[in-house]
Formats: C-alpha cells, sequence, structure tokens
C-alpha cells in the first residue's frame, strides 16, 4: 500500500473515531422486543443472616451482604422494561419498602435502597419463616408480581413440634406469583454474631442463650419419657432443652419443603450468573419493545478504529525507514 493511500486510511479512521465519540455522547437507542420481568425482592435480615459463611475475594462474607450482592447484579443484568420492588422480612411478617418501578431509569434508587439494608432494621428479633414467607407470597401476588424470597431458613423460635403452619394459597390461582426460595448459607453449622445495644459486635451466642426447643402447644408423645416429666406441670420434662439453634446453616430441607407449599420453586443462592438463566423458564415474563442504549456498540466502533489508526501509523513509518 502505498504512503498515499495509508495517509488517506489514517485520516478515514480518525474521522471514524471522532464520528462514533460524537455518537456514544449521544447516546442512541433503538427499540427491541425483549423479555422483561416483575419482580418482588424479600430478603430475610434477621440475627441468623449475619453469618458469615461466604467468601468475597478473600475475605469473609455475611448472608446478608451476599444477598445485597446478588440482588445488585441482578438488577444490574434484569433487561429494561423489567420492574423490581423491594421487601425485608423479620419477626412473622415481609415488610414493603418499595413498590415494584422500572429498573434502568429508576436503577439509583433501586440500588441505593438494596445496598443500604441492615439487620438493624429488624423490628424483632424472632424469626417465624414460613410466616414471613407466606406474608411475601401476598404481597408479591398484590402487587401482580412474582417472588425472590431470600432466607437461610432458620426458625427463632424453633418450630413447635406439630410443625409449620399451613399455607391457605391465593384466592387466584392463574395469578398466584411464581419465583423461588433462595436458600442463603453454607451446610456447616456456624456461630451467629452476637451485638450490644448499641449494634456492635460483642461475640456469639452460646446454647443457653437461645431457645432450643419450642414447648409451646402439645409435647410430643415422647415427652412422657423425658427427665422430669409431669403431664401437667411438666408436660415437655423439667430439663433443660439441648440443641444446636445458637448455631445455624442454610435449611434446605425445610426451605424446599415451604417453596413446593407455596408453588414456588427452591435454588441455593450463589451468583446472580447462575440464577438468571433460570428465570426464562420459572418466571412469568412479558414481551415488550424497550429501548436499547447502543453507546457501547458506538464505543467499540471508536476504539476499533483508533487501534487501525495507530497500526496504520506504526505501519508508514517501517514504510519510511531508508
Amino acid at each position: 500500500m502505498s504512503s498515499t493511500s495509508l495517509h488517506r486510511l489514517r485520516r478515514l479512521l480518525l474521522l471514524i473515531s471522532l464520528i462514533g465519540v460524537a455518537i456514544a455522547l449521544w447516546q442512541p437507542t433503538w427499540q427491541r422486543e425483549q423479555a422483561t420481568y416483575k419482580l418482588l425482592f424479600t430478603v430475610d435480615i434477621t440475627g441468623s443472616m449475619n453469618v458469615r459463611d461466604y467468601t468475597d475475594r478473600g475475605h469473609p462474607q455475611s448472608r446478608l451482604e451476599r444477598s445485597k450482592q446478588v440482588m445488585l447484579e441482578l438488577l444490574q443484568q434484569l433487561p429494561c422494561g423489567s420492574q423490581v420492588g423491594l421487601a425485608i422480612f423479620t419477626e412473622r411478617r415481609s415488610f414493603l419498602l418499595l413498590e415494584n418501578m422500572e429498573v434502568c431509569s429508576n436503577y439509583s434508587p433501586l440500588s441505593q435502597a438494596i445496598s443500604m439494608l441492615n439487620w438493624r432494621m429488624a423490628w424483632e428479633g424472632d424469626s417465624h419463616i414460613a410466616r414471613g414467607l407466606y406474608s411475601a407470597v401476598d404481597l408479591a401476588h398484590s402487587l401482580n408480581s412474582d417472588l425472590l424470597f431470600i432466607s437461610d431458613g432458620q426458625e427463632a423460635p424453633p418450630l413447635p413440634h406439630h410443625g409449620r403452619p399451613d399455607y391457605d394459597g391465593t384466592s387466584d390461582e392463574q395469578s398466584a406469583p411464581q419465583g423461588f426460595v433462595l436458600g442463603a448459607g453454607g451446610l456447616a453449622l456456624s456461630p451467629i454474631p452476637k451485638h450490644d445495644e448499641e449494634g456492635n459486635e460483642i461475640g456469639f451466642f452460646s446454647e443457653d442463650e437461645v431457645d432450643q426447643e419450642n414447648r409451646l402447644g402439645l409435647p410430643p408423645t415422647s415427652a412422657e419419657e423425658s427427665e422430669g416429666w409431669h403431664p401437667r406441670n411438666a408436660p415437655f420434662g423439667a430439663a433443660s432443652a439441648r440443641g444446636t439453634e445458637h448455631l445455624s446453616s442454610v435449611k434446605q430441607s425445610y426451605l424446599q419443603e415451604l417453596a413446593l407449599a407455596t408453588n414456588l420453586d427452591y435454588a441455593d443462592l450463589d451468583t446472580a450468573d447462575q440464577l438468571l438463566p433460570l428465570f426464562a423458564t420459572h418466571l412469568r415474563a412479558t414481551l415488550q419493545s424497550s429501548p436499547y442504549n447502543t453507546r457501547s456498540i458506538w464505543l467499540g466502533i471508536t476504539l476499533l478504529s483508533l487501534i487501525l489508526y495507530y497500526l496504520s501509523a506504526l505501519l508508514t513509518r517501517r514504510e519510511q525507514r531508508p
């Protein structure tokens, strides 16, 4: 290629780069049809969610922090036109913080609200997981939304001997929410952090600081064999209950049972990249025309043009050498 041709090519590449930058700054969009979702994120903020049994870049990470991280990743990857609402669960009900809003135009307030979620927002220390999930399903149904419910599944106090409360279901099964119960935490038992009245961590809960058994309602049939049992004065026995309720792990089988009872699916909380592909087959999608920002395309064209421009400059210098 002659030096004149190379010179013309360099000018053309430089012109393309300038045009690409100008168009990228203009941020043009085009309309495209894609699947969009309407989701209610509901996250457990009770004490056991402070257990640090995840790692992030080599550092311990609590279940609540991992939950927030996954929700933010989903927020970034959901297609424009999708809507997300936010709720928290503590004690025995889920409480709506933000109604569903479009993710692209409202990314800033949604991401800030998720980032600010904290265990200090809990109004009670109890954690009735089943009732919290039932409440979240009802919330999602009222918003005509699907549900992502994140919890480790640890009931506090433990379930009574007659088991969990039943779920009555929504009145309209066709419009019932779909979605996931996401199990947060590791399979191994881990200590639960304890905090003082000012919110400072002061260690971990010990066995005698946590209810190891729920003695409400009727005792189990085996109670008669317990030490100090009396049908009226000590129907559960006189000895203190022993157990591992002061330690915590994800209760997979229990959460799977709850998911089945509420017509939801179960998945482990891991990353958004592993969860997002499941949306197409497990959630109610709506095909709609939504704007697609072409800025990245034009920036790519600009970058490629500049690379070719400098390569052509190197080629010109080589040809000019004696």
